[in-house]
């Protein structure tokens, strides 16, 4: 019998060396947990999260370091994140489904919808004894208010907190400032922008505003941890915030001085710029929707046309210093398009960052998506900066195992 199975053996060994022969092995891809590690060993990150993503199917998702430092309690990947200015993007978002429902239109000015902002100044001229007034060289737009150029402030010098006051109150502070700049003529970063595109989807869709991101976006998309008063069990699992010691050897606790505790409180005012907690995975599956298009398992919550108006830069050159690289959208920050040797135009990178170091990016030539999650007000020492960078080398590696292994399958 063994004479019988030898040859037989052998000459299936040799099918598999010559099928493996016949097609390149893909690359190892790298681990994001093993990556970051390092500066977890360091002191200098407490822990993270991070997805690695394609409009299809998560790719990679992998937790480091620790939720709390002290407890030495492991950071797990579904532990919650304040995710502060990335709720920029949902926010558009949601007001870009009332736009393709002919309810809003970009170019229209706010006072369209917001009575409160007629008659609205512009200061041109001011210092700490006087301030000169003048009337706008046209009403602020909406598309204004999403891409920072409207005038306004950062938030109005009656908010202490970004949660102080209910979006009503805290949009009619805002009617009542005056303009910082001429509408259109710079780029100033302002959560009162994005808190009034809020109070606008109040108006126009008769709910309130956390209503309508939890029944038309949150909840459709299956975004379950995502919330602006976390319960008391996702306080549980939030991760613990951190800043930089007094003499920038390690980490220390902080608190999130933008919010009022407890964060449980519904008290507290939805800041549409600011205001929400999530997961990586709820967040990596909203982006998931804005790489596809703005559909997501067979529905469509917003139509192509927009989202290519929302991730295309609005500010031309404001931002760039005549350099034409890269900019702010609508409710995006935007990168400089790609360019192929064949002189071919696509669309560039695409994201938005939190005031805590958290991260989304999508890259619609490579069909990536990458979510960096931590809880951080700052880094000590010089290595914190290279945090980010090394996680989004490591994706690509993901990437291209993913191309590597695409070559493979399309060759077997």
């Amino acid at each position: 019998m063994r004479s019988l199975w030898r040859p037989l053996l052998l000459g299936l060994s040799l099918l598999l060396v010559l099928g493996s022969a016949s097609r390149p092995l893909a690359a190892a891809e790298p681990s994001m947990a093993g990556v970051l590690q390092p500066f977890v060993d360091s002191h200098t990150l407490a822990g993270a999260v991070t997805v690695v993503a394609s409009k299809d199917k998560v790719l990679s998702l992998e937790a480091v370091g620790y939720a709390d430092v002290a407890a030495k309690t492991p950071m797990r990947t579904d532990h919650l994140f304040w995710i502060a200015s990335m709720s920029k993007p949902m926010t558009a978002t949601a007001l870009a489904m009332l736009v393709d429902e002919g309810k809003v239109n970009l170019d229209d000015p706010v006072e369209k919808y917001l009575p409160e902002f007629r008659g609205q100044m512009v200061a041109v001229e001011q210092d700490k004894d006087h301030v000169l007034l003048k009337p706008p060289a046209h009403p602020i737009t909406v598309r204004e208010i999403l891409a920072h150029t409207s005038g306004l402030p950062f938030m109005s010098r009656v908010e202490s907190k970004i949660d102080t006051f209910t979006l009503r109150e805290a949009v009619i502070s805002y009617a009542l400032t005056p303009l910082l700049f001429q509408p259109g003529s710079k780029h100033v970063y302002s959560n009162a922008g994005i808190n009034t595109a809020g109070r606008i989807i109040e108006v126009v869709s008769g709910m309130p505003y956390e209503e309508f991101m939890e029944k038309r976006l949150f909840g459709p998309l299956g975004m379950k941890d995502t919330t602006f008063w976390p319960s008391a069990e996702q306080v549980r699992r939030l991760a613990k915030s951190y800043k930089p010691n007094a003499d920038k050897t390690g980490l220390e606790e902080t608190a999130i001085g933008y919010l009022t505790y407890p964060l449980s409180d519904r008290k507290r005012g939805p800041s549409p710029g600011g205001g929400v907690f999530s997961t990586a995975t709820d967040v990596a599956t909203f982006c998931r929707m804005i790489l596809a298009g703005g559909s997501y398992e067979g529905r469509r919550y917003v139509s192509e046309a927009s989202v290519r108006q929302m991730t295309s830069t609005q500010t031309g050159n404001l931002l760039s210093g005549g350099k034409g690289e890269g900019g702010y959208g609508l409710g995006w920050s935007t990168s400089r398009k790609a360019e192929s040797a064949a002189g071919t135009v696509s669309p560039g990178p695409f994201g938005h960052g939190g005031a805590f170091a958290t991260n989304m990016w999508i890259d619609p030539q490579q069909k990536l998506i990458t979510v960096f999650m931590v809880q951080h007000a700052g880094y000590p020492g010089a290595d914190g900066g290279k945090i980010l960078p090394t996680f989004m080398k490591a994706a690509e590696g993901v990437a291209d195992g993913r191309k590597t292994e695409g070559t493979a399958d399309e060759r077997r």
